[in-house]
């Protein structure tokens, strides 16, 4: 005797039941059973489809993937020169990166030395509009 389960993707009195129970509680709750009811036998492929999907997507995005995504072709000559123009490739990303680097150190000591600039024209500004503030307790006599 073969077990059947109760709750499969299928039209029986248990799904039915929950599919009305669903509605009644919360539609989208019932609106889940039917959709699992409808295409429920369909589950088992999608979810293996999407694996696979999201595996290749992931595995692509590890940092150097492009180098062993390349199987080897056979033409040692080929792979030698491929091997060597992705090393240049990669020694050009690295110096980019470097250059980028230092740029963006030249940016942020020009914006400083900017901040700077008017900062101290603020300050000049501000100390001519404003009386002499008294020091150690003298006190000034307004002329």
């Amino acid at each position: 005797m073969t077990k059947t389960a109760l709750i499969r993707p299928a039209w029986t009195p248990a799904t039915i039941a929950l599919m009305v129970i669903g509605f009644m509680v919360f539609w989208p709750l019932g609106l889940a059973m039917l959709a699992y009811i409808i295409w429920g036998d369909r589950l088992d492929g999608f979810k293996s489809e999407m694996n696979r999907a999201t595996d290749g997507f992931f595995s692509s995005c590890r940092k150097g993937a492009y180098r062993t995504s390349a199987p080897r072709t056979g033409n040692v000559a080929f792979d030698d020169w491929r091997e060597k123009e992705l090393a240049r490739i990669e020694e050009e990303r690295r110096k980019l990166d470097e250059m980028r680097t230092e740029f963006d150190e030249y940016l942020r000591e020009l914006r400083r030395a900017k901040d700077q600039e008017e900062f101290d024209r603020f300050m000049s500004k501000n100390s001519r509009n404003t009386p002499e503030k008294p020091q150690n307790g003298e006190i000034l006599n307004p002329a």
